[in-house]
């Protein structure tokens, strides 16, 4: 068998630092190259064969990932924030990163984390660029209300929105001077047009074949609409992944961190370390859960009924978290068990 060699790559905008070992240690090459495809090409010759590397996860690694995959025995990606040999150290630079991550990678003690396939993460970047659509026009919808309450405006704030309403608040309404309209004018025009792009976004993505059986099966849960299905499939990838729905749950942040020491358990408040486009689409979802559905219903009212609505949401969402895994796992339709059927059983 040929000899493997080991990889630690330092990832950066500009630059990628490398770092080259065999299984004893020994450093046969290291340095950096630029983050370019060009460069990246003459480097992979000069590299000694087979190889394998790692590289921490960042913004940058994606498309790093997806050019060096074909030419390594085998590529991984790191999990930052499990990276604690690197943050902690007393002197601390690329070269040094790039040798760290070699070692934990020839030693198996790196910290992989999952990485999605290129068709998944092309389509997760096209949901996020509809979340900030979406936020955009929440900034849109404020800066609307604001601009009227400063000229002392009064209006109707649940039909601000509407377009007849909004029309006629701007044709009579005496305190609107033409510095206020144009710009109330300016304000509407870009949320119509966000508010298209964003539809014809989702559009895309829910006709989409590779996502469009496993959005509709997952749109068979009670209160879970195209949002939330898009947002499950797209973040969570390959739900196998998950050993557990505890595992998921907790991907979702969903739950509290727990630190325990000496029999003395403590519980913090939900960890930050989650995905935070599942967690907040999940939390939304569990507020209107209740009325869709029975079932969820009854679970929030007995967590309610404890004194914290919160914490009932909370239980709605981790309910949903356990339809969605199970729902993905079986790649069944859900199905609602009747009253006699569950007398029954």
């Amino acid at each position: 068998m040929e000899p493997m060699y080991y990889i630690g790559l330092d990832v950066h905008k500009k630059k990628i630092s490398y770092c080259v070992k065999d299984v004893s240690g020994r450093i046969h090459l290291e340095g950096a190259v630029a983050a370019t495809r060009t460069d990246l090409d003459l480097w992979m010759k000069a590299l000694p064969q087979p190889w394998t590397a790692a590289m921490e996860a960042t913004i940058f690694t994606g498309w790093i990932y997806d050019y060096l995959l074909p030419h390594a025995a085998a590529l991984k990606v790191a999990h930052p924030l499990m990276l604690r040999a690197i943050a902690a150290a007393k002197k601390k630079n690329d070269r040094i990163d790039a040798s760290k991550i070699a070692d934990c990678l020839r030693c198996d003690f790196l910290p992989e984390c999952y990485m999605a396939s290129t068709e998944i993460r092309e389509r997760r970047r096209t949901l996020r660029y509809r979340n900030l659509l979406v936020r955009q026009a929440v900034q849109l919808k404020n800066k609307i209300a604001v601009l009227l309450m400063e000229a002392g405006v009064s209006y109707n704030k649940q039909k601000l929105h509407k377009v007849g309403y909004f029309r006629e608040l701007l044709k009579t309404h005496p305190d609107i001077n033409d510095s206020l309209r144009f710009l109330l004018q300016l304000c509407r025009e870009t949320l119509v047009r966000l508010q298209k792009i964003e539809s014809a976004l989702i559009r895309s993505l829910e006709r989409d074949r590779l996502l469009a059986e496993r959005v509709d099966r997952l749109m068979t849960i009670p209160a879970v609409g195209p949002i939330t299905a898009l947002t499950w499939a797209l973040e969570v990838g390959d739900v196998k992944r998950f050993s557990s729905i505890k595992k998921a749950i907790s991907y979702c942040g969903l739950c509290s961190a727990e630190k325990s020491s000496a029999d003395v358990i403590k519980r913090s408040p939900l960890s930050k370390q989650r995905n935070k486009h599942l967690q907040c689409t999940l939390i939304e979802a569990a507020k209107l859960a209740p009325r869709n559905s029975p079932g969820l219903a009854l679970i929030y009212d007995q967590e309610r009924r404890k004194g914290n609505a919160n914490r009932a949401t909370l239980a709605v969402a981790r309910k949903l978290v356990a339809y969605l895994v199970a729902i993905d796992r079986s790649q069944k339709d859900f199905l609602v068990i009747g009253e006699q059927n569950r007398t029954a059983a």
